[in-house]
């Protein structure tokens, strides 16, 4: 349980999702503080209406009812998101960027990858990690490879002035604490992806920030950018949570520009993999993002979770002599920041995992039943 919680425990603004038992049961807003976990969905119906209210943190600290302690309720987390778009920004990282170019030039091959990074760290010749996204410098570097035959789409949102923005998944698809996660059974090469998530207003106001694992399939993007949506938006393939910590005097978007997060693989074959993203080397400001991903051409009116991007891309060998590294069905992936807490999560296949029924339609009827909508 100390797991799970930020590093200062209750002492943030935390709010999520449980699957309350009942009749009619269904999913409930909920404020996890030191005292319990408070049922709040008579003053917030939604996580959007919560996120989307004029003072957030108000309706996030309104009595509740308190309905247990957060121990006995773990079982029952859900994504902390619901109506919210859920949106990813993809190559905000130098160190993504090259792996996105690997998997290009090696059409989604492994077993070329090693090769492929050599031929591209002689072809760029340049620190990309020193270049902001479409400054003149940039631009120079784009004429030169573009010379040499060498310019690629993940370049061109990598270092050009339009980030990548892409949708992760629909709404009320997300996992969140402790659900499996899911791979294509056709996939055999794949990794996960930890990430700040933004939680973002109708007005695109940041209101706070979560976790998240933008699952990804190496393979099937590499053999084509446009397989996107098959390579990331999958039955399980978004994790979320494990809860949100809502910006207020103890957080605010400095901890977010500065957060670290953290990755732990541990596979039923013993291998063990460590690793860890660092925002303050993310060549976006999260506030850019959020401009490029809504505003004058682009309304959310249920508000949206914008995954950041990440830093960390496994190169490491799963078996000795191996191309690289990949799940395994079993795999247990652990994500954590200290001031966001720990989302864990079990690798399965997408066709194993339970399949996505509950969706916005069941959401109203279910809301509906309980009373909770006025």
């Amino acid at each position: 349980m100390a797991d799970i919680l930020p590093e200062d425990g209750t002492r943030g603004t935390l709010v999520g999702r449980i699957w309350r038992k009942g009749h009619p049961e269904g999913p409930s807003i909920v404020a996890v503080r030191a005292e319990g976990v408070f049922d709040i969905s008579g003053s917030a119906a939604t996580m959007t209406d919560l996120c989307n209210a004029p003072d957030p943190i108000a309706v996030a600290r309104s009595p509740g009812q308190r309905i247990g302690a957060l121990e006995d309720l773990i079982n029952a987390l859900l994504a902390p998101i619901d109506l919210q778009a859920i949106k990813a920004a993809g190559v905000t990282f130098a160190v993504s960027l090259l792996e996105r170019l690997i998997e290009e030039h090696a059409k989604g091959d492994p077993t070329r990858a090693e090769h492929v990074r050599k031929e591209l760290n002689d072809i760029i010749g340049a620190d990309v990690s020193a270049i902001r996204p479409g400054s003149p410098e940039a631009e120079a570097l784009k004429r030169t490879l573009l010379e040499r035959d060498a310019w690629s789409p993940y370049l061109e949102v990598g270092i050009g002035p339009y980030a990548e923005i892409f949708t992760k998944a629909p709404p009320m698809a997300a996992v969140g604490y402790g659900a499996d996660i899911g791979i294509r059974p056709d996939s055999d090469w794949n990794n996960p992806e930890p990430e700040v998530t933004l939680i973002v207003s109708a007005r695109g106001t940041i209101v706070g920030a979560t976790l998240g694992n933008d699952v990804n399939l190496r393979d099937i993007e590499g053999r084509s950018a446009l397989l996107l949506g098959q390579a990331k938006d999958n039955n399980g393939s978004c994790a979320i949570g494990p809860f949100i910590r809502l910006f207020d005097e103890t957080f605010g978007l400095d901890d977010v520009r500065q957060a670290k997060v953290e990755l732990e693989v541990t596979g039923p074959d013993q291998f063990r993999l460590r690793g860890q993203s660092d925002l303050s080397k993310i060549s976006r400001d999260p506030t850019d993002l959020v401009m490029q991903a809504m505003g004058g051409t682009h309304q959310y009116p249920d508000g949206m979770a914008l995954m950041t991007g990440t830093l960390f891309a496994p190169t490491e060998p799963r078996i000795p002599g191996g191309t690289g590294f990949t799940h395994l069905i079993g795999d247990r992936v652990s994500i954590r920041s200290p001031k966001l807490g720990t989302l864990t999560n079990t690798v399965n296949h997408c066709d194993k995992i339970p399949a996505w029924t509950f969706g916005v339609s069941a959401l109203m009827r279910n809301l509906a039943a309980r009373g909770l909508l006025r």
